[in-house]
């Protein structure tokens, strides 16, 4: 009964803060334009409080836009069949047969034997091996599949709350290293393929980012390692080898590397093949249900496949063509013009600085489905670079390291009962900073000229 108890009162914050925004909303904009800002605050409020099941919050919109006369009701269904939401239900299905084969446990005790058994050597370690995890999974899944290795590997409390660290924010880093890595990336591609802009092909991506990723797990690294001396570790090493099923994965992970590889384009050398990226995911996703690989079978490994997840993508989708639709987006972007007279830095800046410090509070998801809109109309009347000014937005989202409701790695570290909010907040305001300045920097000197 107090369950229930605890959850009305949630709905009934949700609802007020609903109420509130939308009232507030009607001073500056129409009637419309305002339920849409008080549905956004309803939703926004329970994705934080979690008064629901995160899939039940998500699918809210296709109830709530119809009701209040937003968009209709096919207009927000058709979000929850984005192509970018079948790209990540492909990803979702290798990430499966990866924990299926325990072929994560392989590549991570792989990883660890390259590194000194000390507390500085495992950090790093673990932070690398996260990042590289996420790159190509969920940073969710990967944080969930690592953060028992890494409190097993000490009884140091100090120590366990060190590695768990490494493991969420290493997961955080490494997500924006390929568009597939974590959410908003795919609502970056999904938006920029609704306004017919040119994608960012996926080994572009990976190279543009390699360096900001590199710096960033550097001083992960180096940040929870001071004050860790020279505690002793004592590791295992396997000795383990390849079974047949981990070895069939890695040939479709290889073989899915390959073809991306060749589908991506290098002008003016090499047009690509100009194959679907998400029909690529879909299709390898789906290889590992049939023979001979046979490594997933649909009645029990259907049921692994995180469906809220693809509903909370849709429910991002829905709220950015809302935005779009309702006029919201340029309504917002022209009070925002006035900040396109100072330097372009100084915007990147403060872009910059807004989304990290906004998504501390609120699903990264959520923030970045409704900021990528009013960011592009403002960079459409302004003549500012579109697609520069999206892709900082979009990396920052991810880069919050502060809070544990920031991102879903910050809130498995938190569940993990070896780390606490101060803790969490000491080391996370050092990294939101830096994440700040080494995106702004090179955004500035190393995106600009490639996505001008």
């Amino acid at each position: 009964m107090g369950e229930y108890k605890d959850a009305f009162i949630k709905i009934f914050i949700a609802l007020g803060i609903g109420v509130v925004v939308y009232f507030l909303g009607l001073t500056l904009f129409n009637d419309v334009q305002s339920k849409l800002l008080g549905s956004i605050a309803f939703l926004v409020a329970l994705w934080t409080n979690e008064a629901l099941p995160l899939g039940v919050i998500s699918l809210l919109p296709i109830i709530l836009f119809p009701s209040f006369g937003i968009i209709s009701t096919k207009a927000t269904t058709l979000n929850y069949a984005h192509p970018i939401i079948y790209l990540f239900l492909g990803g979702f299905l290798l990430a499966i047969a990866v924990e299926k084969t325990q072929l994560h446990i392989y590549i991570a005790d792989k990883i660890l034997t390259l590194f000194p058994a000390t507390p500085r050597g495992m950090i790093f370690s673990l932070a690398l091996t996260s990042a590289l995890l996420s790159s190509v999974l969920s940073n969710t899944t990967t944080t969930l599949l690592l953060i028992s290795i890494a409190i097993f590997i000490t009884e140091n409390v100090k120590l366990k709350m060190r590695f768990a660290l490494a493991i969420a924010y290493g997961a955080s880093v490494g997500g924006i290293l390929t568009p597939i890595g974590t959410p908003p990336n795919l609502i970056l591609l999904g938006i920029m393929q609704e306004h017919e802009m040119p994608l960012i092909p996926f080994f572009q991506w990976m190279w543009m980012v390699a360096p900001l990723v590199f710096m960033m797990l550097v001083s992960v690294a180096l940040l929870l390692s001071i004050g860790v001396g020279d505690i002793a570790i004592d590791r295992v090493v396997k000795k383990d080898i390849l079974n047949l099923s981990q070895k069939k994965v890695l040939l479709l992970l290889g073989g899915l590397i390959t073809l991306l590889l060749v589908n991506a384009p290098l002008k003016p050398y090499w047009d690509g093949l100009g194959l679907s990226e998400s029909g690529i995911l879909l299709a390898f996703g789906l290889l590992l249900f049939m023979p001979p690989f046979g490594i997933l079978e649909w009645d029990e490994d259907s049921k692994k496949v995180p469906y809220s997840i693809m509903f909370l993508f849709g429910a991002g989708f829905s709220i950015a063509k809302a935005f779009s639709q309702t006029g919201l987006a340029d309504h917002l972007a022209s009070y925002l013009l006035s900040m396109t007279t100072i330097t372009p830095m100084l915007l990147l800046l403060s872009v910059a600085l807004l989304i990290t410090f906004t998504t501390e509070i609120t699903s990264n998801t959520a923030l970045i489905s409704i900021m990528l809109p009013v960011i592009y109309s403002v960079a459409e009347q302004s003549g500012i670079n579109t697609t520069l000014f999206m892709m900082v937005a979009t990396v920052c989202a991810s880069y919050a390291f502060m809070l544990p409701i920031a991102t879903p790695p910050n809130a498995i570290a938190m569940s993990s009962g070896v780390v606490n909010v101060r803790d969490m907040i000491r080391y996370g305001i050092v990294l939101n900073i830096l994440g700040v300045f080494f995106i702004v920097i090179i955004a500035e000197f190393f995106w600009k000229g490639i996505l001008s």
